[in-house]
């Protein structure tokens, strides 16, 4: 995919390492010079010094051509007046990183067809990391609406020796709750999971939930004998 990086700060930094490392076509935008000669630096993306709220500057980072663009400046307002303009330019996927709540409606009025909230981000990965420290989350889906995330099976887990198909029968076991994937350390090996398939101690189970219902999954897969 051919990316457009709208604001290189901190989180702009580490998506732009993570999409060049997948191999994405990534353009970066920022308004600090000496941030942009480091980003071509380090990770060999194009950088452009200047300001997303230019649309001639949108336009010479490969707008016409873009898949999809990051909104991530470090101001709500530059943020939204990317949006806007991204939307103008016909960039498909417009992806914007929401830092003052009050502006979400301005976000979603403007176009912006995913919004990842800062606060629930932070929060979110805070309780997790109290409540569930052996639970990862990989990924937002929906703007936030569901994650992936990855659980590790126990030593001695009621899980273990279980099918898939018999966890997902249980009553406690929240029927939104969806198994996507497993992955097997010692073999190196990753699957997709089917009813039949027997949880073994050590394996990575890879599900889609949400926040209201880990907690449950997470303690239903853990849970020791």
């Amino acid at each position: 995919m051919y990316i457009i990086v709208a604001g290189a700060g901190v989180i702009g930094n580490q998506i732009i390492r993570m999409l060049v490392a997948k191999k994405h076509g990534v353009v970066v935008i920022d308004i600090d010079r000496q941030v942009c000669e480091t980003i071509y630096a380090e990770t060999g993306a194009m950088a452009i010094h200047g300001s997303a709220t230019d649309i001639n500057i949108l336009e010479k980072a490969g707008a016409a051509k873009a898949d999809a663009i990051l909104c991530l400046i470090r101001n709500d307002g530059d943020n939204l007046a990317c949006v806007v303009l991204a939307k103008s330019l016909g960039i498909p996927s417009i992806i914007a990183l929401l830092r003052k709540p009050r502006y979400e409606h301005a976000y979603e009025s403007a176009g912006a067809t995913t919004i990842i909230r800062m606060a629930d981000l932070l929060l979110n990965q805070i309780v997790m990391e109290i409540e569930q420290p052996t639970v990862k989350k990989i990924i937002a889906l929906g703007g936030g609406k569901a994650e992936v995330y990855a659980v590790k099976i126990p030593h001695q887990a009621r899980s273990i020796g279980m099918t898939v198909a018999q966890v997902a029968q249980q009553n406690n076991f929240p029927k939104e709750c969806v198994f996507v994937g497993l992955y097997d350390e010692d073999r190196d090996d990753f699957i997709i999971p089917r009813g039949e398939h027997i949880f073994k101690e050590g394996e990575t189970v890879c599900l889609v939930s949400n926040t209201q219902h880990i907690k449950q999954v997470a303690d239903f897969l853990t849970k020791t004998k």
